[in-house]
């Protein structure tokens, strides 16, 4: 039985778990889920997930939310087919992996996640962007940057010099922040900028941001 990915292109959590699923070559069947029309709100969908909050994962009887425990389940589940995102043969470079995963999640995506907001998701709710909101968090995310750029100096991938599941985590919002005047924290920082053209460039979330657009942007 193929896995089912419920979600919405544009959701950076669903793009997360999408670009995952790729980089393993699994079969999964896509079920869309509209959240303006408050799917994600109504009793089917709150039977997979309480919180209504997409992305959810149906691998035969088990259902999966929360995009970062959908891509560790994939990550080890698969880890025989397609990439190795976890460095499964290697206890200490796994130890890695997991200590920027969770970089990303703590420090990384709390800055981020509400500068793309202000400037993709406010507008479709009728708001104006906040651009207070945006310069204290472009302010917090170029600390983190700083880190990261000295990081990234001494390895070409944030847990080595291998690709991972910490750099994965964070395709979809810099993806977004890329269209965006915020760009600059990246395109500043010559390491950083070398590091996002690339892990941005792989096939799988090739594929994944082709269908990461917000009204035709």
């Amino acid at each position: 039985m193929a896995l089912k990915l419920y979600g919405t292109s544009v959701s950076a959590s669903t793009s997360r778990a999408m670009t995952c699923l790729y980089e393993k070559g699994v079969e999964f069947e896509f079920v869309s889920v509209n959240l303006f029309a408050g799917e994600h709100k109504q009793p089917p969908f709150l039977a997979k997930n309480p919180f209504g909050q997409i992305p959810v994962l149906e691998d035969g009887d088990l259902t999966l939310f929360e995009s970062r425990a959908i891509t560790a389940y994939v990550a080890e589940k698969f880890k025989e087919t397609g990439y190795d995102l976890m460095r499964h043969n290697n206890v200490e470079e796994a130890a890695l992996v997991k200590v920027w995963v969770e970089v990303e999640g703590q420090r990384y995506n709390p800055a981020i996640a509400p500068i793309v907001y202000q400037f993709f998701v406010a507008p479709l709710q009728g708001k104006s962007p906040v651009q207070t909101i945006i310069d204290e968090n472009s302010e917090k995310l170029a600390k983190v940057l700083d880190i990261y750029e000295a990081k990234l100096s001494t390895s070409k991938y944030l847990a080595g010099d291998f690709y991972s599941l910490a750099d994965l985590h964070h395709l979809p919002y810099t993806f977004y922040l890329m269209e965006t005047p915020v760009a600059s924290v990246i395109n500043e920082r010559p390491h950083v900028k070398a590091w996002w053209e690339d892990i941005s460039s792989r096939p799988a979330f090739q594929k994944v941001a082709a269908g990461m657009t917000f009204g035709g942007k």
